[in-house]
């Protein structure tokens, strides 16, 4: 079995330690990049065994993919996971700029392929359609796209919303063992998941107790996709100084951030699945003993955090593993300190363990013997 696969966030222009999600998108700096620092920070995570950085998309930030292009010219082994949302560029134009980048940077990026969550956000673009009528739309999309790293063929569609004919692209995507770019495709909703099982590689969704993720990622484990998580991770020398850092987190907010208020401000503005669904998980401060979601009105749905021990992280990553999960997208506090830490205390127990389940798999045969083996027990935090 594969071991499993870590990404980090990519540091944004003058983030602050503990920024919130309302602060960054207010704040000008973020769209400007700041190739020094960020350069510093892929360099790092290369040291730290981290395989991909998200470069997100957003208004407020700046474009996901000249932002890794600049990043992949400055850098040798890291690969950059582009967010994009489908339905801004027409898919021929797409995957031009791709392909291009893959010949500069020898095919070192996926995408997250995302199609928005927030309809105002959208309308800004000039997209105006409603939720679902997105993912139908990149279904159209990625059919195209992958139809043109096909090559085998002038690419002919004609869909509800794309029509191309006779296409072809002289510039052809350049990757060591791939045709294509992986596709993680993003959300929780029914239509994400679909999308995932006919046209991406991955589906990736904000964290749950291991149960429910194995649940909801059995119809695209059985179409021989992979499954991954997008969460935050909070850790310490011990639990109790992970769970205090936690806490930390949130204790100097304007309270008026922590208020319902605030989250159903944000939310008429949202009609993303996931996100509404990991507000209503953030009802329950501790999911299991290790997933807490006490950051998530501040700083966003992904900082639902694994807290605890470099031994009790590990063990909870190792958990998800055993549900089907086999990439991790993953944000901390400060960025740069936390993904540094991982690296050096975390990472090496994660591969020790696979080692081990590895070992004991070929002694033992391929039986179910972890299968189940999380046990939620109590759930206060120390």
């Amino acid at each position: 079995m594969a071991g499993l696969r870590f990404h980090w966030r990519l540091l944004q222009s003058s983030e602050a330690p503990e920024a919130t999600r309302a602060a960054m998108t207010q704040s000008a700096r973020t769209g400007v990049p700041d190739l020094p620092a960020m350069i510093e920070f892929c360099q790092r995570a290369e040291e730290c065994g981290i395989d991909g950085l998200l470069t997100d998309f957003g208004a407020a930030k700046p474009d996901s993919i000249l932002l890794a292009t600049a990043l992949g010219l400055a850098t040798e082994k890291i690969e950059f996971i582009i967010a994009y949302r489908s339905g801004l560029l027409c898919p021929t134009t797409f995957v031009q700029q791709l392909n291009t980048l893959s010949t500069l940077i020898n095919g070192r990026f996926s995408l997250n392929i995302v199609a928005g969550h927030s309809p105002r956000e959208q309308r800004s673009y000039g997209d105006f359609l409603p939720h679902d009528a997105r993912y139908a739309r990149t279904e159209e999309f990625l059919t195209i796209c992958r139809a043109y790293w096909q090559r085998t063929a002038p690419v002919n569609f004609r869909g509800t919303y794309y029509t191309v004919e006779n296409g072809w692209l002289n510039t052809p995507y350049m990757a060591p063992h791939r045709t294509f770019p992986e596709l993680f495709i993003a959300e929780g909703s029914e239509a994400a998941r679909q999308l995932a099982i006919t046209r991406g590689t991955c589906w990736m969704r904000l964290p749950d107790t291991p149960e429910n993720v194995r649940a909801s990622a059995a119809s695209v484990l059985a179409a021989n996709k992979e499954a991954g998580l997008r969460l935050s991770i909070i850790s310490g020398p011990t639990r109790q100084e992970a769970v205090q850092a936690a806490y930390h987190l949130i204790a100097g907010l304007d309270p008026r951030r922590q208020e319902k208020a605030q989250e159903k401000a944000f939310m008429q503005h949202s009609d993303s699945v996931s996100i509404k669904a990991a507000y209503d998980l953030a009802d329950t401060e501790w999911l299991t003993p290790y997933l807490w979601t006490g950051a998530v009105r501040s700083h966003g749905a992904p900082a639902a955090a694994l807290v605890g021990s470099p031994q009790e992280v590990a063990d909870a990553l190792m958990a998800y593993k055993r549900a089907g999960v086999s990439q991790f997208i993953i944000s901390g506090w400060p960025k740069r300190e936390s993904m540094i830490f991982f690296g050096k205390e975390i990472l090496p127990l994660v591969r020790a363990k696979e080692r081990e389940e590895e070992s004991h798999r070929h002694e033992f045969g391929d039986g179910n013997e972890h299968e189940g083996s999380y046990q939620p027990v109590d759930r206060k935090p120390i």
